[in-house]
């Protein structure tokens, strides 16, 4: 496990404080990783709570060592085109403007079960906003691909509790230099390029999609000096989606199902903030077709998702359903 993770201010904790009866004294490379620590935490609890791309739901953490990490994802927002077909030009190529918006909070929870901290809890909720769009083009009738840009807001609060003998002397000098107790306000640019194939066999869609985004974030309010976020990430999500008709009836509308796998890869400061490389997703749903029935709405239903990753398992479920514009 590499030191700049989201685990590791639980290490800086004692690495960078000394007794109670002692001044509380940083090192200029301890300060460098507390304020890399602090800030791979920042952009990666903002993405997951913001970002659209990455699911929401319940995630426990496998690589916390002797403590008990979770991470509780709620969120809301997607993704879709305005409006009729347009020609681009004097070229055999159809467009349509992209709309893209989410908003979400993350509540990630570290309790410390054993060692110098045991009996502490610390606790980060990021709540971020994200809007932006583009346009899809569409090279062929079943190929295109869909450049955009998105905006995100990200407010982000450290709480301690401290239990432990050491921390309940060292608190104060822990605040004072950022540690804990802090909070954050950071900005986001996300440049993204959407490629998708759709096949049709019969009346089942099979859809193929390829989505490469990088983010860059800063912070231009904080508690601290020490809490200063400026990074760069990249997250490359892959998706096979499959949608089929069941030729039943239900309260007057079809019944579909269908679900998709999915694996998102993560670089740079997301993947050492949530201390794994790659994300998977497998999701099913069972949901009623109201295309044409129900303004902006394409089907309503429920579903499910589970997720691993290097080191942590998660899931979600709840209702599921697509707009479409």
């Amino acid at each position: 496990m590499k030191p700049r993770n989201i685990y590791a201010v639980a290490g800086l904790t004692c690495a960078v404080l000394l007794p109670a009866n002692a001044p509380c004294q940083i090192t200029p490379a301890q300060a460098d990783l507390l304020r890399a620590a602090i800030s791979d935490r920042i952009e990666a609890l903002n993405v997951l709570g913001g970002d659209y791309l990455v699911g929401g739901g319940s995630y426990h953490s496998t690589g916390a060592g002797p403590n008990d990490a979770t991470f509780n994802v709620s969120k809301f927002g997607g993704s879709g085109e305005l409006g009729a077909l347009s020609q681009l030009g004097d070229l055999d190529i159809a467009w349509r403007p992209r709309v893209i918006g989410n908003m979400g909070t993350v509540d990630f929870t570290n309790q410390y079960s054993s060692g110098l901290l045991a009996g502490d809890t610390s606790k980060t909720r990021a709540f971020a906003v994200q809007f932006g769009g583009g346009a899809r083009f569409w090279l062929t009738p079943e190929f295109s691909v869909a450049p955009t840009v998105l905006g995100m807001y990200g407010h982000t609060t450290n709480e301690y509790t401290a239990k432990s003998q050491f921390m309940v002397a060292n608190l104060p000098k822990a605040q004072a230099v950022g540690l804990v107790d802090w909070s954050a306000d950071t900005w986001t640019v996300r440049p993204a390029l959407d490629l998708q194939y759709v096949y049709a066999w019969k009346r089942t869609l099979i859809t193929l999609s390829s989505d490469p985004s990088y983010f860059h974030t800063e912070s231009f309010k904080s508690s601290s000096p020490n809490v200063d976020v400026n990074g760069d990430s990249e997250l490359w999500s892959n998706k096979v989606d499959v949608d089929i008709p069941l030729g039943h009836m239900l309260f007057g509308h079809e019944l579909r199902t269908g679900g998709y796998l999915e694996r998102t890869q993560l670089y740079g400061d997301l993947k050492e903030g949530l201390n794994t490389s790659y994300i998977n997703e497998v999701h099913g749903r069972l949901v009623l077709d109201f295309l044409n029935q129900l303004w902006l709405t394409q089907w309503i239903g429920i579903g499910g998702s589970y997720y691993w990753g290097q080191n942590f398992v998660g899931w979600s479920a709840g209702v599921d359903f697509m707009l479409v514009f």
